[in-house]
C-alpha cells in the first residue's frame, strides 16, 4: 500500500523574509542609538571615484565599519588618515544586502591633545628634513617697510591692535587680507591670502607690501590647527616676501613659526618687529647727532692745539721773507757788479799775459831769417860739397886703377906671361855709371826733401812740443799748434773740425 505524505508541521515561531529582518535590524539599529560619537583608529582608509570615503574604527577589543558620503566630507572637519585616532559623529545604521552594520559620519574630530601633537611632530619631522625650517632660508626684515600686509580676521581684535601698535611707533600703509583663521576652510584660504601677496608686482594696483604679518588670537590646540597645516607651512616657506608669524599667545607654537623669517609671541609684537619706534628712533638720532657734535668739536680741539704746537715750531715767516728779499736784493747787486769786475779782471789778466809773451812777430821773422841763411849757406855748400866728392871718387878711381894694375901685373909675372897693357876705358865708364847713379839719387833726395813739398803750398803741423800731427781727430778745440811754411813757422789755434773730412779752420 502506497505511502501517503505527511502534512505540513505546523509552529508558532513567526516567520520573516531576508528583507524584512534587515528592515527590522536597521531600523533598531536606528531607533536605540540615534546620533553618537565612537572613538576609535582609523584603518582600512578608502576613497573612492565617487567622492564618498570607506573605512574602520578600530580599538583594542573591536573594529566598526565607517562611511562619509561625498557631501559630507567638505564639513568632515579634518582630513581622515589611517592611524589617526578620531572620535567621529553620527549615527550608526546596517547594510542590508551585506548583512553589516556600519557607522555614517559627517563630522571628525581629533581624540585629544595627544593625538594632535604626534601628528603635528610626524608633520614638523618630514618637514624639517625637506629643509623648509633651516636658517639659511630666513631673511631680514626690512628697516622701515612702506606697505605691510596682513593676513588675519578682519572681525577679531588682532587686527585693531596692529593698527594700534603701528600708529603709535610709526604709522605705515596696512594693507589687509581677511581670512578665517579656524574651521573648515581656513587653512586653503590661509595658503591662498599668503601666495596672493607673493604674486603682487611692484608698481601695481595694489602696493606690492614689503612684510607681511600672519596673525591669530590664542585659542585651543584644536583652535590653531589651521596654522599647523602642511599647505600654509609651504606656503610661508615659499613665501618671496619677508614673513613675521604671530598665532596664538607667548606659549603657542605652531609649525608656521618654523617656516616664517619672524616669529613674534603675540600680534602686538609682530607689529612692534615689523616697525621700529619713531621715537626710539628721534632719540637715537639725537644721541647719535650729539655723540657725532662731540666727537667732531674733539676732533677740531686736537687738531687746533697740534695746530698751535706746530706754529710755535715755526720760524717767523714774515722775518723770513724779509731776509730772503734782502738777500735777494744783495745778491741781485752782487751780480750786477760782478760781470764788469769779471771782465776787467780778465781783460788785466790778458795785458799780463800779453806783456809776457815773446814777440811773435820778432821770433818769426828772426827765425825765417835763420832758416834762410841755412838754405842759402847749403845750396852754397852744395857744389863744393859735390866737387869734393867728385874729386874723392877720381881719387878712388885712380887708386883703384892703380891697384888692379898691381894686381894684374903680380899675377902675370908669377905666371910668367906678358899681359896687354890696360886702358883707362872700362874704369872710365864705370866712373860715368857711378855718377850718374849718384845724380840720380841727388835729385831723387832733393824731390823727396820736405822743403820741396813746402814750396808747393803745403805745410807741416806739429804740437807745441814739436810732435808732428797726421790725423785731424788728434786735435781738439783749443790746443796751440805749429806750422812749418817753406819761408818759415808760425804758431796756431785749432777752431774745430771734424775728423776724416777736409775742412775746418785754423785762424792765425
Amino acid at each position: 500500500m502506497d505511502e501517503q505524505a505527511a502534512p505540513p508541521t505546523t509552529s508558532n515561531v513567526p516567520e520573516y523574509s531576508v528583507s524584512e529582518i534587515s528592515g527590522a535590524v536597521k531600523r533598531t539599529l536606528e531607533g536605540a542609538f540615534g546620533r553618537i560619537r565612537v572613538r576609535g583608529e582609523i584603518t582600512e582608509l578608502k576613497r573612492y571615484p565617487s567622492g564618498h570615503i570607506y573605512f574602520s574604527l578600530k580599538d583594542e577589543g573591536g573594529k566598526i565599519a565607517g562611511v562619509v558620503w561625498k557631501f559630507s566630507v567638505p564639513r568632515l572637519g579634518l582630513v581622515p588618515e589611517n592611524g589617526v585616532e578620531v572620535i567621529a559623529q553620527g549615527k550608526i545604521s546596517s547594510y542590508g544586502e551585506r548583512s553589516s552594520y556600519q557607522l555614517i559620519v559627517d563630522r571628525m574630530e581629533y581624540a585629544g591633545a595627544g593625538a594632535l601633537l604626534a601628528r603635528i611632530e610626524a608633520l614638523r619631522l618630514r618637514l624639517a628634513e625637506e629643509g623648509l625650517f633651516d636658517a639659511a632660508r630666513k631673511r631680514p626684515l626690512p628697516l622701515l617697510p612702506t606697505v605691510i600686509g596682513v593676513i588675519t580676521s578682519a572681525q577679531g581684535a588682532v587686527i585693531q591692535d596692529i593698527k594700534t601698535t603701528l600708529a603709535r611707533r610709526f604709522p605705515r600703509h596696512l594693507i589687509l587680507w581677511p581670512v578665517p583663521v579656524q574651521g573648515d576652510g581656513a587653512a586653503q584660504r590661509i595658503a591662498e591670502a599668503i601666495e596672493g601677496f607673493s604674486r603682487l608686482k611692484p608698481g601695481g594696483p595694489v602696493p606690492r607690501p614689503d612684510v607681511i604679518i600672519v596673525a591669530r588670537g590664542g585659542g585651543s590646540l584644536e583652535d590653531l590647527m589651521a596654522f599647523n597645516d602642511e599647505a600654509v607651512v609651504r606656503a610661508a616657506a615659499a613665501s618671496t616676501i619677508p614673513l613675521i608669524s604671530a598665532v596664538g599667545h607667548e606659549t603657542d607654537t605652531t609649525l608656521i613659526d618654523f617656516a616664517s623669517d619672524r616669529r613674534a609671541p603675540t600680534p602686538t609684537a609682530a607689529a612692534e618687529l615689523a616697525v621700529p619706534s619713531r621715537v626710539e628712533i628721534a632719540a637715537d638720532l639725537q644721541q647719535k647727532g650729539a655723540r657725532l657734535s662731540g666727537a667732531l668739536n674733539r676732533v677740531m680741539q686736537e687738531r687746533r692745539l697740534r695746530l698751535q704746537r706746530a706754529e710755535r715750531g715755526l720760524p717767523d715767516l714774515p722775518s723770513l721773507l724779509g731776509t730772503a728779499r734782502q738777500r735777494l736784493d744783495d745778491r741781485h747787486q752782487r751780480l750786477i757788479l760782478a760781470l764788469p769786475n769779471l771782465l776787467a779782471a780778465r781783460r788785466a789778466a790778458l795785458a799780463r799775459a800779453e806783456r809776457g809773451m815773446p814777440d811773435l812777430p820778432g821770433l818769426l821773422a828772426r827765425a825765417r831769417q835763420t832758416l834762410q841763411d841755412r838754405g842759402g849757406r847749403l845750396r852754397q855748400a852744395l857744389p863744393g860739397l859735390l866737387a869734393h866728392r867728385r874729386s874723392a871718387l877720381l881719387l878712388s878711381g885712380e887708386k883703384l886703377r892703380a891697384a888692379i894694375r898691381h894686381a894684374v901685373a903680380g899675377r902675370a909675372a908669377a905666371a910668367g906671361r906678358v899681359l896687354p897693357r890696360l886702358t883707362d876705358a872700362p874704369i872710365r865708364a864705370g866712373l860715368r855709371e857711378a855718377r850718374a847713379r849718384l845724380a840720380g839719387a841727388s835729385a831723387g833726395l832733393e824731390a823727396l826733401s820736405y822743403t820741396r813739398v813746402l814750396e808747393r803750398g803745403f805745410a807741416l803741423v806739429s804740437d807745441a812740443a814739436g810732435h808732428p800731427i797726421t790725423a785731424a781727430s788728434a786735435i781738439k778745440p783749443g790746443d796751440r799748434l805749429r806750422l812749418r811754411l817753406a819761408d818759415g813757422e808760425v804758431r796756431a789755434t785749432a777752431d774745430g773740425g771734424k775728423a776724416g773730412t777736409r775742412q775746418g779752420s785754423l785762424p792765425l
